[in-house]
């Protein structure tokens, strides 16, 4: 029996065209399923993301769909992460080099916009219907079916509707009205790519900068290029409208700190952000009727666990096998959650934990920080191998 013959499904909504919209529809699309991806975005409008780290556990999908080649190289591989103080002296490492034999990768940056795009275009390939400037306004449930309205009054049919709409889904709260509001985690996010010759980075590796009153990360991507992230709680400093007064704000923040980093955040064209970091800790539920919630829309999770992209890619080959598996789409939608909700809870839960480790220290906590740090580092490591190797196989029949 193939999997088209076994799929209870023929038709599915996907709203969302980030990480697991065009994900899940290539899994669909294996099972014969006509899928539509809805975008809300026009295709020209560019992407307010700046990048983020494909970890071993979402590598192991992409390489399913047989795109893991064509991710590393549209990105660059992460070698490990250095932790330095505010005067740049290094306290803790970790060391990424030994994760392809470990875990059968090792972890991937990439631009987001560059990940959406090669996800959508691979969605399109595989015979997915890719829309975009599609806002879907209102959802309905019909015998049989469910109907999502569109912006411009065109109504959509399928059999399932699949919400990868992200943090501020409007899935959820057309589908789920009343789901707890995603919560503000203390932190504010400001990014952006430089060429910075004279920063001393060492290109593959990221360097994490515990300063006196903000964190400051940035990758050294090859030929030369600095991708960097600012956080810090002053919440009301970074929503400045003038971008400059924006990068006056980062560079106070960081006086004091190793000099290469003003030279940085200088030395970039446009700051991307700000962005507000939340993350959602627990729904009560996924799914209502005919519609189901993956990725950021069901457990958004801040960045600090490096797991947010990943677990979309688990989540979009899970549900997919669900629905190739169950009897119907109500069954798969309660089996996909009942495997999904401990994993995903757990990273939400340390990524919260090492946000709050970003938060600016007094000189006694900054003492005492700098002498525990490596300690802590293990035991951040352990956990991150236990997301790591997690596998998720699309040839398993679900339980």
């Amino acid at each position: 029996m193939t999997d088209s013959m076994r799929a209870p499904i023929q038709r599915a909504l996907v709203v969302g065209g980030g990480v697991a919209g065009p994900t899940v529809a290539m899994f669909l699309r294996r099972l014969g399923v006509r899928a539509t991806v809805l975008e809300a975005r026009s295709a020209a409008e560019g992407d307010a993301g700046a990048f983020l780290g494909l970890a071993p556990n979402g590598l192991q999908v992409l390489a399913e769909l047989g795109l893991g080649a064509e991710l590393r190289a549209r990105g660059a591989v992460c070698e490990g992460l250095r932790f330095t103080n505010a005067r740049g002296r290094c306290i803790g490492v970790i060391d990424h080099r030994g994760h392809a034999r470990r875990f059968g990768a090792q972890m991937v940056m990439i631009r987001r916009a560059e990940l959406h795009r090669a996800l959508m275009a691979a969605a399109a390939e595989r015979g997915a219907d890719c829309r975009f400037g599609a806002k879907v306004v209102a959802i309905a449930e019909r015998p049989g079916e469910v109907v999502a309205r569109l912006e411009g009054g065109e109504e959509l049919a399928a059999d399932v509707l699949l919400g990868c709409d992200g943090l501020r889904s409007r899935v959820r709260a057309l589908a789920l009205p009343g789901s707890p509001a995603p919560a503000f985690t203390g932190l504010c996010d400001v990014g952006g790519f430089a060429r910075c010759p004279g920063a001393p980075l060492e290109p593959g590796w990221t360097v994490m900068t515990f300063g006196r009153r903000a964190f400051f990360g940035a990758f050294a991507a090859p030929g030369g290029e600095v991708w960097w992230f600012h956080n810090n709680g002053a919440r009301e400093a970074m929503q400045v409208v003038d971008p400059e007064q924006r990068r006056a704000a980062i560079l106070a923040l960081h006086a004091g700190d190793p000099g290469w980093i003003a030279d940085v955040v200088r030395a970039t064209p446009t700051l991307l952000g700000p962005w507000a970091l939340h993350d959602i800790m627990t729904l009560p539920r996924w799914h209502a009727g005919r519609v189901c919630l993956l990725g950021d829309a069901a457990h958004a999770t801040s960045p600090s666990a490096g797991q947010g992209a990943s677990l979309a890619l688990e989540d979009a080959l899970v549900l997919a096998r669900c629905l190739r598996d169950a009897t119907s789409p109500q069954a798969a939608f309660a089996g996909f959650e009942q495997e999904r909700r401990a994993r995903v809870e757990a990273v939400v839960r340390q990524a919260r934990k090492n946000g709050d480790g970003k938060a600016p220290a007094g000189p006694v906590a900054a003492w005492f920080r700098d002498r525990m740090l490596p300690l802590f580092l293990r035991a951040g490591a352990a956990a991150q191998a236990r997301f790591y190797e997690h596998r998720v196989e699309w040839s398993t029949p679900t339980a």
